[in-house]
């Protein structure tokens, strides 16, 4: 299946701006507020989000983060981990020296209370080599069709690609996109997200033609209706978007209220042919974190214990 009730959240405890991760980040925007500004902000947007999709009928394990050692980011689990239907759990190596704290046994512990773990895949080792690749951050999962897309960027390796890919036995698809500044987009979901119908895209940011109609000819070829979004609207994260399921199977669309607002009329009708949309309001958490509503989620495709 494509979109899982079940998912992970990390409430946070250091979260800030991280210069560390602004270097590759163009999203990021520091804030000129205090420290505890940002700090009730953030923690009030997390418990809204926290609120706002258990309302919705989502299964929502929230995991506190640790005091120490201080990690801005551990808001977007996401990037360190992914949960498979077939009970392997991968852990990814991390760009920056401050988020590969971020990895911890002990919630994977706790989901094994829940969940059947066969296997471990620990992929961290290749960071001493300098290669990185930022879980559901640089991977777009097309679970159905086990298709996996990814553009290629300092946080995501190609041949880490590849390997991760042949591990589950997906496809790669692999490509390069910029934003309209030229720069290289720092993970794959700001700009493209790939529910089971349809898939929301910036075609503008993939400039080689080649690659570009390959992604499209993948995607219609699996019956995927493109919802093309524009520069802007990827800046407002409107790629930055994950399909659930509720308790009744039905499906849902986290997004932020950023990216919905920057939603034109007609492609909100397009998406609401096929999920309802659930915006979320984060905005100091995506301006300072430079990640949205996808990032804050890590979807556990792992099967309950009966």
């Amino acid at each position: 299946m494509q979109a899982t009730n079940n998912i992970l959240l990390i409430r946070p405890s250091s979260f800030a701006f991280n210069a560390g991760t602004a270097i590759s980040n163009t999203f990021q925007i520091k804030l000129n507020e205090s420290e505890e500004e940002i700090k009730q902000k953030k923690l009030a947007e997390f418990e809204l989000f926290v609120q706002t999709l258990t309302a919705n009928g989502v299964n929502v394990f929230v995991v506190d983060d640790t005091v120490l050692p201080e990690k801005p980011d551990a808001i977007f689990p996401n990037n360190w981990v992914s949960f498979h239907a077939d009970g392997t759990v991968i852990l990814y190596p991390m760009c920056a020296v401050n988020r590969q704290h971020e990895r911890r046994q002990d919630i994977i512990d706790l989901l094994k209370k829940s969940f059947i773990v066969n296997n471990i895949i620990d992929l961290s080792k290749y960071e001493s080599e300098h290669k990185y690749l930022e879980g559901t951050g640089s991977i777009i999962f097309d679970h159905v069709h086990k298709i996996a897309y990814a553009c290629l960027s300092p946080r995501t390796d190609k041949a880490l690609f590849i390997e991760v890919c042949t591990l589950l036995n997906y496809r790669p698809i692999y490509f390069y996109a910029y934003d309209n500044n030229g720069q290289e987009i720092y993970h794959t979901n700001v700009m493209m997200c790939i529910a089971e119908k349809f898939s929301a895209i910036c075609l503008d940011s993939i400039t080689n033609q080649a690659e570009k109609e390959l992604v499209v000819q993948s995607l219609t070829q699996t019956g995927h209706q493109i919802v093309d979004i524009s520069f802007e609207q990827m800046s407002n994260f409107a790629g930055n978007m994950l399909e659930l399921k509720n308790k009744n199977n039905q499906s849902l669309l986290a997004l932020s209220q950023s990216a919905y607002n920057s939603l034109t009329t007609t492609q909100k009708t397009e998406i609401e042919k096929y999920t309802e949309l659930v915006p979320l309001t984060i905005k100091t958490i995506e301006t300072i974190g430079g990640g949205s509503a996808r990032c804050m989620i890590a979807e556990i495709f792992l099967q309950p214990i009966v």
